[in-house]
């Protein structure tokens, strides 16, 4: 089944969602990307990614996948930590393997990022293949 048979069981409008939280390991100050203990930027993204893939990826038939191919995410307000969060997904567009993604994050008080978010539609086998291809090439050059 190639890429574009497999995004037809997709409809624009498909809406995945994520909710968490706020722990230790989501903040700022944990990861590394600031000082505060507060909802980190690379969590959202990370969660707003989890969201994406859960609208889709249940319905592609076996060996097809999605991977992220792109995002672009602005972090509006801060989150405290044991505060809950919830990103919301929905599928914009479908332009072939490529799959295009509204995102909108909450905590329990206001909007706190949003952004979008495009996926490609992947044979997973290929992919193993080149992945793989590649590993043989690194061990290579550090020998």
């Amino acid at each position: 089944m190639s890429d574009t048979q497999a995004s037809e069981r997709l409809s624009v409008g498909m809406r995945g969602e994520k909710e968490v939280v706020v722990g230790q390991l989501h903040t700022a100050s944990h990861l590394g990307s600031g000082s505060m203990a507060v909802y980190a930027t690379p969590t959202m993204v990370l969660h707003m990614e989890e969201a994406a893939l859960s609208c889709v990826d249940p319905l592609l038939p076996p060996g097809k996948a999605t991977v992220g191919s792109f995002i672009s995410v602005r972090h509006l307000a801060p989150t405290p930590l044991g505060m809950r969060v919830r990103i919301k997904a929905t599928l914009t567009a479908i332009e072939g393997k490529l799959l295009t993604f509204s995102l909108e994050a909450f905590d329990d008080v206001e909007k706190i990022g949003e952004g979008s978010h495009v996926r490609a539609i992947i044979d997973t086998g290929r992919f193993a293949e080149k992945l793989a291809e590649k590993v043989s090439h690194v061990s290579q050059v550090v020998r």
